[in-house]
């Protein structure tokens, strides 16, 4: 089979068609798009002119390879002028209907050696395959938005697909400069599989009000490093376009994570389905816009009620790397800060391991000198609680441990003063039973810090049913105050980032487990794909898969969905020592040091 594919039809010249007529044109391929649009090929034609000439000027290329691109790109309203065409891409709207109807036109213009490929993200590839006469020769070949950036494309093949169509378009992805994985026929593939049911479940957690749809996006963009945040994402993606895969998956999987959550469908019925209508869940300058605008739900700045407690010390409880990095944050901010731990040699350790690293940012040139010492100064290393009599403000860091966390809570309420706030950075466990530990559990609130602390901008502030206002006003207050941003929500497993987090990890999971892809391309797709830093089991292996069944095992506790039940694979790692970089081996081997 000759696997040149130098000829290539895209059918549907919307954004997505119009992206990818672009990145073949560019790299040499004679392309035909096909539209029943007029306006659409024109406009394609249009953006194709100012996408190269923005090119051009960015040095990206030439002006006669622009010249050349340009010339290669020609466009029809009649389906029959793909006739020649070797490889025949069909960006149609997401539904059988119109897809197949597509196949079936095809089949009697192309010629027999012509590969078909559907760039659908949620319909069954082997559905649309069975319809056209040479299902051997259909295949998925999805690109993501937009076409020109995105380096993923997913080579997705049914049961019906023959390899040597698989290699030519895989050869040709790469020859574009892509990416490509090779995945199998299931809704949503693998980047928007993970990727859709994550966005469901944080759509879910902001119609329950839990937090705000602001809060949600900040947690994942400075939880996770994402890009966007989910409910600003599906805005883009398009709550319907949304919907529709959602409900995709939802029919093969019955898993109640992949059931759309009611507001998608809400918000689609009345129209607003995100950026293209100008509202979704937030509110843009206009349809199509970018820019988001206040409506009747952005927060004032002045939204936390009421003064806060004056806090002008800190006590830090702890010794391991948690501990340390928070008191070097409050350090920082000019705090005086007492660090305890069991002992005092411990306590030394912990203050020691804040020099090492005050040290390496005046190497890095991100302090000086005169205020690495002057923060290490604010820091009294002490070997017992004791020493908390008089601070304002206590954070405990110690063993996510709910047994451990309550003894020493019962201890601080002894200790510290009255009027003394009490926070737990807890990450899993339910805030309100640490702080029943106590006399005073209204003077109890999470403060969730993110690892490293001294890097990482977020912290979930939690409230439980029992919190003060004043103390949620003062942990406020004291966010500001150490640079952090803080973000509300209540008193329930997992908070905002972990409850999103992990039940789109422990998919990941599955999806090895079902062989479905390999932890390369998995990890290939979500990087390329959905922006994320790290890829779901790089990600494991950093994060210690002890710890993430510990918190899968909460969430699943908690919320009852067999969904989220941990995968049994990560359960037989952990049995088997199998916990990550600290082990040397988790998901993958890594050299001992």
């Amino acid at each position: 089979m000759d696997t040149s594919l130098s000829s290539i039809a895209v059918v549907g010249l919307g954004t997505m068609g119009t992206g990818i007529a672009e990145v073949l044109a560019l790299a040499g391929r004679e392309v035909i798009g096909i539209d029943i649009s007029e306006a659409a090929a024109l406009g394609a034609v249009a953006s194709l002119e100012a996408s190269t000439a923005r090119a051009v000027g960015r040095g990206r290329i030439t002006e006669r390879e622009r010249a050349d691109a340009l010339a290669r790109f020609r466009t029809s309203d009649d389906l029959r002028a793909v006739a020649d065409a070797e490889l025949v891409i069909e960006v149609v709207p997401e539904t059988y209907e119109i897809k197949q109807q597509v196949f079936r036109e095809l089949d009697a213009i192309v010629s027999p050696t012509a590969i078909l490929a559907t760039g659908t993200n949620a319909l069954s590839v082997t559905r649309l395959a069975a319809e056209s006469q040479r299902p051997e020769r259909v295949l998925g070949l999805h690109f993501f938005n937009p076409a020109p950036a995105m380096k993923l494309v997913e080579v997705v093949s049914s049961v019906l697909t023959a390899p040597p169509a698989v290699e030519a378009v895989t050869a040709l992805a790469r020859e574009l400069g892509k990416e490509p994985v090779a995945v199998g026929d299931r809704p949503g593939f693998v980047a928007d599989g993970l990727l859709f049911g994550y966005l469901n479940q944080a759509a879910a957690m902001y119609e329950a009000n839990y937090a705000s749809r602001e809060d949600i996006d900040a947690a994942m963009k400075l939880g996770c490093g994402l890009p966007m945040g989910p409910l600003a994402l599906l805005d883009l993606i398009g709550i319907d376009t949304a919907r529709t895969v959602l409900e995709a998956m939802y029919a093969e999987s019955q898993d109640r994570l992949h059931a759309p959550a009611p507001v998608l469908g809400q918000l689609s019925s009345a129209g607003l389905t995100g950026r293209k209508a100008g509202r979704g869940f937030y509110t843009y300058d206009a349809p199509g816009g970018q820019t988001v605008v206040p409506d009747t739900l952005t927060p004032a700045a002045d939204a936390v009620s009421g003064a806060g407690r004056d806090v002008a010390s800190v006590g830090v409880a702890g010794s391991g790397t948690m501990a340390s990095g928070i008191a070097e944050v409050f350090a920082k901010a000019g705090y005086d800060v007492v660090l305890a731990a069991r002992s005092q040699a411990k306590a030394d350790v912990a203050k020691g391991r804040i020099a090492k690293s005050l040290e390496r940012s005046v190497a890095k040139g991100r302090l000086t000198a005169e205020a690495r010492d002057e923060t290490l100064a604010r820091i009294t290393a002490a070997g017992s609680l004791d020493a908390f009599a008089e601070v304002d403000l206590a954070v405990e860091a110690v063993a996510e441990d709910l047994e451990i966390k309550r003894q020493l809570f019962a201890s601080l309420d002894k200790v510290c003063r009255p009027g003394a706030v009490l926070a737990t950075t807890t990450s899993s466990l339910p805030v309100v039973a640490i702080a029943r530990a106590t006399a005073r559990p209204e003077d109890v609130i999470g403060m969730h810090f993110f690892n490293p602390a001294p890097a990482m901008k977020l912290v979930e502030v939690v409230r439980t049913v029992l919190t003060a206002d004043d103390v949620h006003a003062t942990v406020r207050a004291v966010c500001a105050r150490i640079r952090k941003h803080p973000v509300d929500c209540g008193d329930r497993a997992g908070f905002i980032v972990n409850a999103l987090l992990f039940p789109y990890l422990n998919n990941a999971i599955k999806m090895v487990e079902e062989h479905y892809a390999s932890l390369d391309d998995i990890d290939a797709a979500m990087k390329l794909g959905g922006g994320y830093p790290m890829g779901p089991f790089e990600l494991l292996d950093v994060v210690g898969l002890d710890v993430s069944l510990a918190i899968e095992k909460v969430l699943h506790k908690e919320f009852r969905d067999p969904g989220l039940a941990p995968a049994p694979l990560l359960e037989h790692l952990v049995a088997a020592g199998c916990l990550g970089r600290k082990t040397g081996r988790g998901f993958r081997e890594y050299a001992r040091r």
